[in-house]
């Protein structure tokens, strides 16, 4: 990285983090890649505890004068990005990066062109997303839902907005508390205020992050945050924001099926418990096959799609039912400046010294 950016290619960079260890292989892709580099990174301490190991070693020696600590409060990372863009000085552009991603070695010179190239409608800049996947052997499930990203609109694992953009929409909605969905609305939000958006040149690797054997039945809190997109952007949002579906509306059919049988049985009618017990039981075969087939179908891959596959469909109606009770109220909100509330000041800033 060569220093700080021209002037008319002013940028800073928001990456919000839990202290993963991934952080510091970020920031040195993001120190190492060629090209002028941001004028301020700031990095949004969103751990529940932030009293545990500092960031300060995360951060490569050529970028601790332009690096600052910011408290995020455990809000999630719309929260997050919202702090770290507010306190980032006066930079025409903001780059959010999620912190297990990795900048590729031209990065900075890519982003500066992507940067020079924006007309004054232009509101962001998209990065390509990569994810590598095993060559040796099929992806498992999880492998494959990551790969997803990379054909993800408006992904903020590296999005590049105006300043500007973000001041007229007020920033990200955070109502999204998990890293999902938050992208598509604020993406929606900036293109109904008459902004343009547009995929840059730059290469950006996401590497697939270890994960546990529950991470898919986890994964199903996001379908309350696909009833709040849809209070706020209406039932053509998916096409909208280019998202993909998904299985929600086989699952609730599962889970009513699965239901069905139990109510059906409780109350001695069995010829119907048992039509609604082979409805239920053919729903979670196929859906275990579709997850199997495609992956590396090891012993562990086949036991865990097997018993996720049915698990999930009754913990992604629960969250769709709860996403109803919760976000009961929301309504489409027009779009607005940033509101200057001490919910918005600036919060306290450890400035790291080289």
């Amino acid at each position: 990285m060569t220093g700080p950016a021209a002037p008319n290619g002013e940028y800073a960079v928001v990456v919000p983090t839990l202290g993963r260890p991934e952080l510091g292989r970020c920031l040195r892709a993001l120190a190492e890649a060629d090209g002028p580099g941001p004028v301020r990174v700031v990095l949004v301490d969103d751990r529940p505890d932030p009293a545990g190991p500092p960031l300060t070693a995360a951060v490569p020696p050529s970028l601790r004068s332009r690096t600052v600590v910011v408290p995020g409060g455990a809000r999630g990372p719309a929260a997050a990005r919202n702090t770290g863009w507010r306190v980032a000085g006066d930079t025409p552009w903001i780059v959010f990066l999620d912190d297990d991603v990795v900048p590729g070695p031209t990065w900075a010179d890519d982003l500066a062109l992507d940067l020079a190239g924006a007309s004054v409608a232009t509101a962001g800049i998209t990065a390509r997303i990569e994810v590598p996947l095993p060559p040796d052997r099929a992806p498992t499930d999880w492998e494959r839902g990551t790969a997803g990203l990379a054909g993800a609109r408006w992904i903020t694992a590296d999005m590049a907005y105006r300043r500007r953009a973000l001041e007229a929409v007020g920033g990200f909605d955070e109502r999204f508390r998990r890293a999902f969905r938050e992208d598509a609305d604020l993406a929606l939000r900036v293109l109904d205020a008459g902004w343009s958006l547009s995929t840059g040149r730059r290469l950006t690797t996401h590497p697939v992050r270890p994960a546990g054997r529950w991470i898919s039945v986890r994964l199903q809190a996001g379908n309350a945050d696909d009833v709040l997109m849809t209070r706020l952007h209406g039932r053509g949002w998916w096409r909208r924001a280019e998202a993909p579906r998904g299985r929600l509306p086989l699952h609730l059919a599962v889970t009513g099926a699965g239901l069905a049988a139990a109510v059906c049985a409780l109350s001695g009618r069995r010829p119907a418990a048992a039509v609604c017990a082979a409805g239920w039981l053919a729903g979670t075969a196929e859906f275990a096959l579709a997850r199997i087939l495609p992956g590396p179908r090891t012993r562990a891959e086949i036991v865990t799609m097997a018993v996720t596959s049915a698990l999930v469909p009754p913990a992604a109606t629960w969250h769709w039912l709860r996403g109803h009770v919760l976000h009961r109220g929301a309504r489409y909100r027009p779009h607005r400046a940033a509101d200057p509330t001490p919910a918005h000041r600036a919060p306290a800033v450890e400035r790291l010294t080289s």
